[in-house]
């Protein structure tokens, strides 16, 4: 069988990254699809783990040559995902994991609908996201109410998604989490069952 994808979605700072880090450290059958950026590298993070960091001309050139399954303008930087690596782990039968925001999940459905499942997290209210994201010290002020205006628009589409979670306490939204991620791996495309049942 073909591997399968499962497609994050949810506001900055609602648990999406913590929650997949616990699941890749269990875990060796899980890609997970490192998108390419035009933002800075902030402290501690590393090129090629968190992002994969370009000038916003390289990526226009790679978007001209097809090369991001999908892409988008978000808070004034590109964001993008390579195909090449999300092909090559789908033939290893992995469960590849996107984390992309909204307009990435429409893009990606379109091309992988029947291997993919959709998960869009969030936290129990805006005050809450707000508190994270100050608490997080990695924006600014001004970056911070835009991303809570942006979360307001993302959450209009939350019915767009197979599942919802709400991540008010951490260790019980990862159990629901890693149950999610069993149900994407019983997803397959018709193709594969059509395969299956002949040689049934």
């Amino acid at each position: 069988m073909s591997g399968v994808i499962l497609v994050l979605s949810g506001p900055s700072g609602c648990g999406k990254s913590s929650l997949t880090n616990e699941v890749l450290a269990k875990n060796d059958d899980i890609y997970f699809s490192i998108s390419t950026t035009t933002r800075e590298i902030r402290e501690g993070e590393q090129e090629g783990v968190n992002y994969h960091y370009i000038s916003k001309e390289q990526f226009q050139k790679e978007i001209e040559e097809g090369m991001f399954l999908e892409w988008a303008e978000v808070h004034g930087n590109y964001y993008g995902t390579s195909i090449r690596p999300i092909e090559q782990a789908l033939q290893e039968g992995k469960l590849v994991i996107f984390d992309i925001d909204v307009q990435g999940h429409e893009i990606v459905k379109k091309r992988y609908a029947s291997i993919m499942t959709s998960l869009f997290i969030t936290t129990p209210d805006e005050e809450v996201l707000k508190t994270r994201l100050v608490n997080r010290a990695t924006d600014s002020l001004e970056v911070i109410e835009k991303r809570l205006i942006n979360a307001k628009s993302e959450m209009a589409r939350i019915c767009e998604y197979d599942f919802l979670l709400i991540n008010n306490d951490f260790a019980e939204t990862l159990e629901k989490f890693e149950a999610v991620l069993k149900v994407a791996r019983l997803k397959q495309s018709c193709q594969d069952r059509e395969q299956f049942c002949t040689g049934w």
